[in-house]
């Protein structure tokens, strides 16, 4: 009996073993998920607290959409390296949603991964899911398709608006809310809107935004941001107010605490550097200047979030614009002059900030990650050229119009009409005389009569002469998209292609044929499908030029420098690598090596105006002349 007694004890204990250590597993692997979360991100103080103890942001913005996917770990590791605890990323609506109800998450856009490697890393997260983000981006990020609405009012409580948010948001924030840290995620804190007190259009919609997003079930600390124009118009009850600048003036802490008491103090852009446009310099931001800054805003106990920590690439026709008193659009590449730089290499600013934050932590920080190889693969062969009008039967049958129609309300798309690229529009005129846009060309077009250029309209120049020949002949007005303005009142304004009537000798141009030329990826790979001609001197644009660029087994990153071309876009494998321009400031295009294949690669390159003599591949970047930010 004691014999049978002691079996069945020694088996319990064996049991209640077993149960222990399956236990400690599953506490091991979860613990860091879930037990011990009871209190996430508080502002109820001056100071944030986690679980209860004191926090203090040092964050970085990185965004998913701007760096292949490949390299998102590669960046956030870095971001680790140098003292950062917290990520913040806005979400680009016009990228998940590119046609209305059809939605997108796959590939370089698969927001859960990018929080899960953020995760994985050990990196907070504050995501700012709009919907209007600005950030350099075509629209400020939202879709082009809401402006078919004659009568929309973008950052409003409008009907057509809300609604299309409601619908946004419907499949966006059930993706995020398991992402948050109440369950088991790396989001601390959510914000609403973005610099909404700068545009302050409608009392109502801030609040409207803040219900959208807790009604979906985002739980965490909400946060609005604002600079110090926009702060007072911008905050609201119950959220907390945050502040971007690049310089801090005495009065903006002080400022702030006025406004909301005594709550923590946050920036939540501090600008590491600047953004480019075509046709100025290359932006740059004093080291020392910056690491002073940033200085002074932790000794005072602030947390801090550095706009850019790694900018990235505005690939294919995402930059945006700003239209004050000019129209100015953003180049392809946006490296910010932040720390890390567009191909995530390091900066004297990484390690100067590295050096600072090291000091706020009481364990070492992990190495600083090797760098990704760059290399130059020399010469890209150009082999055939193909003319722009021997090519429009793949944009299928025209659309015929007595009046012009804007890119957003052509019938393509699936009714969603054209978001970006070009539009070419065709009409019949008799002799010639005087050609006049009355500023309804957005944003630059180029005339031809028949296949023969007449010149360049936009904004500034209105007006050019069209040579007197008796008889009938074609016009032709190729559009451009230059970016839409991301930032301003003007961003209702934003339709592009013919927004209103053209005039021959002050008479208004009539029946229409138009093609819609928004070159993805479709309408590339079907350029193999007609037959392309042998290089010649004389061929001037617009003509498509193909080559290839031979790699070896392990691709590398590198650069195409366009220096000697006109204007135009390139496309690698039938990717946009975005636009290239020669009155720069930038020279060169990054081309990240996960989009080259092992081998032979296929470039092709649509020049609008006169071919270079040749297109190199180059392991160094070129963005222009540097002009200081004052």
């Amino acid at each position: 009996m004691r014999r049978e007694q002691r079996r069945r004890l020694a088996a319990l204990s064996l049991l209640l073993l077993a149960v222990f250590l399956l236990r400690n597993r599953l506490l091991d692997s979860f613990s860091w998920k879930m037990w011990g979360r009871q209190k996430g991100l508080q502002a109820e103080d001056a100071q944030f607290s986690l679980e209860g103890e004191p926090f203090r942001i040092l964050g970085g913005s990185l965004h998913y959409f701007r760096v292949p996917l490949q390299y998102w770990r590669d960046r956030m590791l870095k971001m680790k390296a140098c003292g950062l605890n917290t990520l913040t990323t806005y979400v680009a609506w016009n990228l998940h949603e590119p046609q209305r109800g059809k939605f997108d998450f796959i590939g370089n856009l698969e927001l859960g991964t990018f929080l899960d490697i953020a995760a994985e890393v050990g990196l907070w997260v504050i995501l700012r899911p709009g919907p209007y983000i600005c950030a350099e981006w075509d629209l400020g990020g939202l879709p082009s398709w809401l402006l078919q609405d004659k009568d929309m009012q973008l950052r409003t409580t409008y009907r057509g608006f809300a609604q299309a948010t409601e619908a946004y948001f419907d499949e966006l924030i059930p993706r995020v809310v398991k992402h948050q840290y109440s369950k088991g995620g790396p989001i601390i804190a959510v914000q609403v809107e973005n610099e909404y007190g700068s545009y302050a259009k409608d009392a109502n919609y801030m609040e409207f935004i803040k219900t959208a997003l807790v009604r979906r079930g985002i739980a965490e600390l909400l946060l609005t941001s604002d600079n110090k124009d926009g702060i007072s118009s911008g905050s609201m009850e119950g959220v907390l107010a945050t502040i971007n600048f690049q310089k801090i003036e005495p009065i903006l802490f002080s400022y702030l605490e006025s406004i909301q008491g005594n709550k923590p103090v946050m920036v939540m852009e501090y600008w590491t550097g600047w953004f480019d446009h075509w046709g100025g310099d290359h932006h740059v931001f004093d080291v020392d200047q910056m690491v002073s800054t940033v200085s002074e805003v932790v000794a005072k106990g602030a947390s801090i979030n550095l706009y850019m920590f790694h900018g990235g690439t505005n690939f294919g026709f995402m930059s945006g614009a700003l239209h004050f008193h000019e129209y100015r659009s953003d180049v392809t590449s946006y490296d910010y002059d932040a720390p890390l730089t567009e191909a995530g290499d390091y900066t004297s600013k990484y390690f100067k900030l590295r050096e600072l934050f090291t000091k706020q932590h009481v364990l070492p920080l992990p190495p600083v990650p090797a760098l990704l190889p760059k290399a130059a693969y020399g010469a890209v062969e150009l082999k055939r050229c193909l003319s722009l009008w021997d090519v429009l039967e793949l944009t299928g049958e025209p659309f015929r119009s007595e009046l012009p129609v804007n890119m957003e309300n052509l019938p393509v798309n699936e009714g969603n009409g054209q978001s970006y690229g070009y539009t070419l529009y065709e009409t019949v005129i008799y002799g010639g005389g005087k050609f006049q846009t009355k500023g309804n060309v957005r944003d630059r077009a180029q005339v031809f009569v028949s296949s023969q250029p007449v010149g360049f309209v936009d904004y500034k120049n209105q007006e050019l002469n069209v040579p007197e020949v008796p008889g009938y002949r074609k016009l032709r007005i190729l559009v451009e998209n230059c970016g839409r303005v991301n930032y301003g009142n003007r961003i209702n304004e934003q339709r592009k292609g013919l927004v209103g009537d053209v005039f021959l000798r002050d008479v208004a141009l009539r029946n229409f044929k138009i093609y819609s030329l928004d070159m993805n990826s479709t309408f590339i790979n079907s350029l193999n499908t007609v037959h392309w001609s042998e290089l010649n001197e004389e061929t001037m644009g617009p003509v498509f030029y193909q080559g290839a660029l031979h790699v070896g087994f392990s691709p590398q990153d590198t650069y195409l420098t366009m220096k000697g071309w006109k204007k135009g876009v390139v496309f690698v494998n039938s990717r946009n690598l975005g636009r290239y321009w020669e009155i720069g400031p930038q020279e060169t295009l990054y081309l990240p090596g996960p989009w080259l294949w092992p081998g032979t690669n296929e470039i092709t390159i649509f020049e609008e105006q006169e071919a270079g003599s040749s297109v190199y591949s180059v392991d160094t970047t070129y963005l222009g002349r540097t002009q200081y930010v004052d």
